[in-house]
């Protein structure tokens, strides 16, 4: 069973799980500010989901590919949708500050919170 460490928790997945099911589920703050309310629920078409990933994942889609290669987000930046990547082995993960995760600091990291909520 792959593990995925983000917000200072480290907890298992099955293989092949939905990045985004599998954070929420486990008390991951995936969402910043508004966007708790205001995101496209796994759809890919928002955005709001961006993070980093270190580890072994699905390849990117064409969902995930379009939606970052639109503003704010930039296709050139190291980031996915949760929403629309597969689990494959031990991940860690890293959220960006700003509405969409696509602000230069971070949010938190795999060890745990950098701004304060």
């Amino acid at each position: 069973m792959p593990k995925v460490t983000a917000q200072g928790k480290t907890f298992d997945c099955e293989a092949g799980a939905i990045l985004r099911t599998v954070l929420l589920q486990n008390g991951v703050e995936l969402h910043n500010g508004q966007s708790k309310l205001i995101n496209c629920r796994g759809l890919g078409s928002c955005g709001t989901c961006a993070v980093q990933i270190e580890g072994e994942v699905s390849a990117v889609n064409w969902r995930d590919r379009t939606r970052r290669s639109l503003p704010p987000h930039h296709p050139d930046r190291d980031l996915r949708l949760a929403c629309q990547t597969r689990v494959l082995g031990d991940v860690r993960v890293t959220k960006y500050t700003e509405f969409w995760g696509q602000g230069a600091e971070p949010q938190w990291t795999p060890e745990g919170n950098v701004v304060d909520w």
